[in-house]
């Protein structure tokens, strides 16, 4: 199968050269030209990518970098892969949106086309659905298939190990999806929608922010304290409900640190005490 990939960052190029090694054939897209020109030599930028991997699907024909729209026709299935940075405190979707706008130029009837980008739940049937129709003139879950299934990077790296969380906006749609990440990933876990897979990602960003941000409060206490805070980690940690110890860091984006605050500002405040009595 055709494959394109938009966007050879960090989640997209481990994604592409993968891809490619199972046997589809894969167009790497990204508006970057200089990465374009990088991936074209051979020479990966991503750490989990390394450059005799690149070099070998470039060799083999199996993966070509472009920069050009027009080498995206006649894809069976493309997935999206592009940063959502900050823009006011809110995640930007304009690069989704005109991703969006250049695979419909090149949809047709039967192909599948699935996000993968970090956002928030609704993106894929609000946002992603109705550009690609409007573009396309064809009708999602009638004419092409569509789908979310969010990248599980952990701790900055790639892991084919890690379970795939897959979703379409229909069955045949999920049934599309799954089949194309079943042949890259160990594990694919489908779920009943987009929303369900787009509020699990939030869940997963949100449990890891609020874990490490409540370990590094601990670790300014420990110091406080004059206490050891790995020692107190590990000791805690052979509890059984505390097992999924975390440790002091930084280790979460922008992007994560936006979803969580836009996830929790819709928690409405602890009633006055007062109000109560």
């Amino acid at each position: 199968m055709q494959a394109v990939v938009a966007g050879q960052g960090y989640v997209g190029l481990p994604l592409a050269v993968r891809a490619a090694e199972v046997g589809h054939r894969v167009v790497g897209y990204d508006v970057d030209t200089h990465r374009v020109q990088q991936l074209a030599a051979g020479q990966s930028y991503v750490r989990d990518v390394d450059s005799s991997r690149l070099r070998a699907v470039l060799d083999s024909g199996a993966y070509t970098a472009t920069g050009d729209a027009a080498a995206l026709a006649g894809f069976g299935i493309a997935v999206i892969t592009v940063p959502t940075p900050l823009r006011d405190g809110v995640p930007d979707l304009s690069c989704i949106e005109s991703c969006a706008r250049t695979l419909g130029g090149h949809l047709r009837p039967g192909a599948t086309v699935v996000l993968e980008s970090t956002t928030y739940p609704g993106t894929t049937e609000e946002l992603l659905l109705p550009i690609l129709e409007e573009v396309s003139g064809l009708e999602g879950g009638v004419d092409f298939l569509a789908g979310f299934s969010p990248e599980r990077i952990g701790n900055k790296r790639w892991s084919f190990d890690t379970p795939k969380l897959v979703s379409g906006i229909d069955a045949a749609s999920l049934g599309a999806v799954k089949a194309f990440y079943d042949g890259i990933f160990q594990t694919t876990v489908p779920v009943s929608g987009t929303k369900v897979a787009e509020l699990a990602k939030l869940v997963e960003n949100t449990f890891r922010f609020v874990n490490i941000s409540l370990v590094n409060e601990m670790a300014m206490l420990a110091a406080s304290l004059g206490v050891n805070i790995w020692e107190a980690i590990d000791a805690a940690a052979t509890k059984p409900f505390t097992r999924s110890a975390r440790q002091p860091s930084g280790d979460f984006t922008p992007a994560e640190r936006s979803l969580y605050r836009a996830a929790t500002s819709a928690i409405p405040p602890a009633p006055d005490p007062a109000f109560l009595q």
